[in-house]
């Protein structure tokens, strides 16, 4: 299934101005330079998530974005300060063989507990001075043992079942929001955040907020 981006119909305008006002209420003043339909973009229907009573945030994204080194230290300024009700998760998408084994590196990451700590050099890695082609498995490896992990471990971990399975999830879940660029953030499964409806990646973040008081007003009581 796919999903379209529209701006509400007439019937749906009374209660959408309802719940931005109270969402505006309870995010306070800098919620105001957001609005739906510009910085942030409703989607037709709503796809289910997979956080339960939190409010999910989805970033699709790959090491091989440009655009996606540049928003990371901003998104990543912005995780510090994550409500509590509020769940963060990423999703690689492969619009390229290469960005398949970037996919594989994130989720390998990932899943050692190495994430957080390394993601930020791997953008630097591939799009700084270095330009390290981290999507060839033996540079990548060489890579993270640089760093101190171990080879050994490293290496099953990309090479396992387990990871690319979750590669085949991340590109079903790719299809399912019909990610045509990145990044591409999605609030709650209702609402499409990007740096060009934020206006610049400084944006990003404050354009979130907005949609996530959005989602929250609009979530059952």
């Amino acid at each position: 299934m796919s999903a379209a981006f529209t701006l509400p119909g007439f019937r749906g305008i009374a209660r959408v101005a309802l719940a931005f006002a109270a969402a505006l209420a309870m995010a306070g003043p800098a919620s105001a330079q957001y609005a739906e339909g510009k910085e942030f973009l409703r989607f037709k229907q709503p796809l289910p998530v997979q956080t339960g009573k939190k409010i999910e945030v989805i970033e699709f994204f790959s090491y091989g974005c440009p655009h996606c080194a540049d928003l990371e230290p901003h998104l990543a300024a912005w995780h510090k300060r994550l409500p509590p009700d509020v769940q963060f998760r990423r999703v690689p998408v492969a619009f390229q063989p290469a960005w398949e084994n970037l996919g594989k590196v994130y989720y390998t990451l990932d899943t050692l507990g190495e994430e957080a700590r390394l993601s930020p050099e791997v953008f630097a890695a591939i799009h700084g001075g270095a330009r390290v082609n981290l999507a060839q498995e033996q540079r990548f490896l060489d890579w993270a043992a640089s760093k101190g992990l171990d080879r050994k471990k490293v290496e099953d971990t990309y090479k396992s079942f387990g990871i690319a399975g979750k590669i085949g999830r991340a590109k079903q879940t790719a299809q399912t929001y019909n990610i045509q660029s990145v990044p591409t953030l999605v609030v709650d499964g209702k609402f499409m955040v990007s740096s060009g409806t934020a206006g610049t990646h400084e944006r990003v973040p404050g354009a979130l907020d907005a949609a996530i008081a959005v989602a929250r007003a609009e979530r059952p009581k």
